[in-house]
C-alpha cells in the first residue's frame, strides 16, 4: 500500500487546482486532504475523527502556511518535535513572498518552501513536479518505508 499525501488546504480554489495538478501527475497515492491546521495535527496523531485511520505516516504534508485554527509554522513545529512524525518530509505550499515566513519555515526544518505560481499551467507542472518527487523519488529514512497493512 502506498503512503498518502496530506494535503493541509484551506483555500478551495487552491485546494482543487493543487487536487488537479496532483491527478495529472497520475500518481497511485491517495490524498488526504484536511482544512486547517487543528485538523492535520488530528490526522498525523492519529485521534479525534482519525483515530481509527491506517498506521503509519504520510509520504509528504504539503502544508499552507496561513491556515485556520493552527497555522502551518505551528503544525510544522510539532511535527518537527515529535519524535514519530519528525522524518515527514513537509512542503510548504504557500502564496507567502514573505521573507520572515520562508526564514522561520526553514529554522523550523521544513523540507522546501514554494510559492504557489500564478499562472495555472506553471501551478499544474510545480505540484506534479513535488508529488512525484515526494512520493516517488525521494527515499525515505530508515523506519518510515510504505506501510503494508497486514491481511
Amino acid at each position: 500500500m502506498l503512503k498518502p499525501i496530506l494535503l493541509v488546504e484551506d483555500n478551495p480554489n487552491d485546494l482543487e487546482l493543487t487536487l488537479i495538478a496532483l491527478e495529472r501527475s497520475q500518481l497511485a497515492n491517495e490524498v488526504v486532504v484536511v482544512r486547517d491546521g487543528a485538523e492535520a495535527l488530528d490526522y498525523l496523531h492519529a485521534r479525534g475523527a482519525y483515530g481509527s485511520r491506517d498506521q503509519g505516516n504520510p509520504a509528504v504534508v504539503l502544508l499552507d502556511l496561513k491556515l485556520p485554527k493552527v497555522d502551518g509554522l505551528e503544525v510544522l513545529a510539532e511535527i518537527r518535535g515529535s519524535a514519530t512524525l519528525k522524518s515527514i518530509p513537509v512542503v510548504m505550499l504557500t502564496s507567502s513572498r514573505e521573507e520572515q515566513d520562508l526564514v522561520r519555515s526553514y529554522e523550523l526544518g521544513v523540507n522546501a518552501y514554494v510559492v504557489k505560481p500564478v499562472d495555472f499551467t506553471e501551478f499544474v507542472r510545480a505540484i506534479a513536479d513535488l508529488g512525484i518527487f515526494w512520493a516517488v523519488l525521494n527515499e525515505p529514512p530508515p523506519g518510515s518505508q510504505r506501510y503494508v497493512k497486514p491481511l
